[in-house]
C-alpha cells in the first residue's frame, strides 16, 4: 500500500473495540516518529506510551471524556521541552560526534551560532518551537500507523497541565502537546467509519507561481 492509499484509508476514529495493536507494530511508528527531522537535529521532545488501563481511565476524564483513550492499545503521549538549554544541546552533538567518529569541536562553531539564536529567546518561544518539532513525528507517527493499518485518533482536546500532573512531565521539563490512542476501529459502532473523506480540492488547496 502507497503512503497514499493509506492516508484515503485512516480516519480519526470515533471508536474502538479494545482489541490489542502488535507490539512490533507500535514499535514501528515509534520508530517513524523517532527518525522524523527536526530543526537542527535537537529532537526536544518525548514519546510517552501508556498501556496501564487504570492510568487512561485516569486521562480519559481530562481529555474530554474521549472514550478512545480507554479503549485504544496503546496512547502515545507526545510532550515537548518546557525550554531549551546549554547542557542539551551540547549533549546532542556530542552524541552525534561521538556515533559519527568525528571529535567532540568538529561541530563547534554552528553549535556556538544556534546557541546564540536559540539561548536568546524566552521559555515560551522555545516551548513553542520545540512543540512544532513535535508535531513533525506526531504527524509521521500517523502516517506510519496508518501504512501498518494502524488505527489512530489524533487529539489535542485534553487538559494539559491536568495530563502533565498525572503523568510527572513537570519533573522531566516537559508539557505535553498532543495524545494519539492507537487501536482498532470498532466498525459496528463508530458513525464515521463509512463517511465519505472529504478534504479541499486540489485546485483550491494549491497555489502555484509559476
Amino acid at each position: 500500500m502507497s503512503l497514499l492509499d493509506a492516508l484515503k484509508w485512516r480516519y480519526a476514529v470515533k471508536k474502538m473495540n479494545g482489541q490489542p495493536v502488535e507490539q512490533e507494530k507500535v514499535d514501528q511508528i515509534i520508530q517513524a516518529a523517532l527518525l522524523a527531522p527536526t530543526s537542527s537535529g535537537l529532537q526536544p521532545f518525548k514519546v510517552i506510551v501508556v498501556t496501564n488501563q487504570e492510568l487512561k481511565e485516569k486521562i480519559a476524564p481530562i481529555a474530554y471524556g474521549q472514550a478512545q483513550v480507554i479503549d485504544s492499545s496503546h496512547l502515545l503521549v507526545f510532550a515537548a521541552q518546557e525550554n531549551y538549554t546549554e547542557e542539551g544541546i551540547d549533549a546532542v552533538f556530542n552524541r552525534m560526534n561521538t556515533e559519527r567518529g568525528l571529535p567532540l569541536d568538529t561541530t563547534d562553531a554552528y553549535k556556538a551560532q544556534l546557541k546564540g539564536m536559540i539561548l536568546s529567546r524566552s521559555a515560551e518561544e522555545n516551548f513553542n518551537h520545540a512543540a512544532r518539532q513535535a508535531y513533525i513525528a506526531f504527524g509521521i507517527a500517523i502516517a506510519e500507523a496508518a501504512l501498518l493499518k494502524v488505527d489512530s485518533t489524533p487529539m489535542e482536546g485534553f487538559n494539559g497541565p491536568a495530563v502533565d500532573e498525572l503523568l510527572g512531565l513537570s519533573e522531566k521539563g516537559l508539557k505535553s502537546v498532543t495524545l494519539l490512542p492507537l487501536g482498532n476501529r470498532d466498525e459496528a459502532g463508530d458513525w464515521l467509519v463509512n463517511l465519505k473523506k472529504v478534504r479541499t480540492p486540489l485546485n483550491e488547496f494549491v497555489i502555484e507561481y509559476k
